[in-house]
């Protein structure tokens, strides 16, 4: 993703790194900790690998999400949240998270959160 040059203020751009269907649900998942590019693929429903690659790759310029490549046959990758930036984001997508569950369950959405293993 290409960043303006300008912002009015940092909340924009921190909304610029995020922003997107799957980025948010990506570090969402990655809170559960360092995991490979195929079980990500599988634990986000909808989205593709090639979809899933390029957020990665956002996330990782970001400093969101940090790769470690481990040596031998067959590769293996796994993919994390950053200690800094990554974590620091985590916090915000919590709230994110409460905010959406308490407007579910005001609007009588509570199967689905009851489905997924929310509440």
């Amino acid at each position: 993703m290409k960043l303006r040059k300008e912002y009015t203020c940092p909340l924009e751009l921190t909304h610029d790194m995020i922003k997107g269907k799957w980025k948010p649900i990506i570090l969402w998942r990655l809170r559960l900790g360092a995991t490979s590019l195929s079980k990500l693929e599988r634990d986000i429903e909808g989205i593709s690998q090639k979809m899933l690659l390029e957020q990665l790759k956002e996330l990782m310029e970001f400093g969101l999400v940090g790769k470690q490549v481990f040596e031998g046959y067959p590769l293996k990758v796994e993919y994390f949240l950053t200690q800094g930036s990554g974590q620091k984001m985590l916090g915000a997508l919590k709230v994110m998270q409460e905010v959406g569950i308490e407007f579910m369950v005001r609007n009588g959405m509570e199967d689905v959160l009851r489905e997924k293993g929310v509440i």
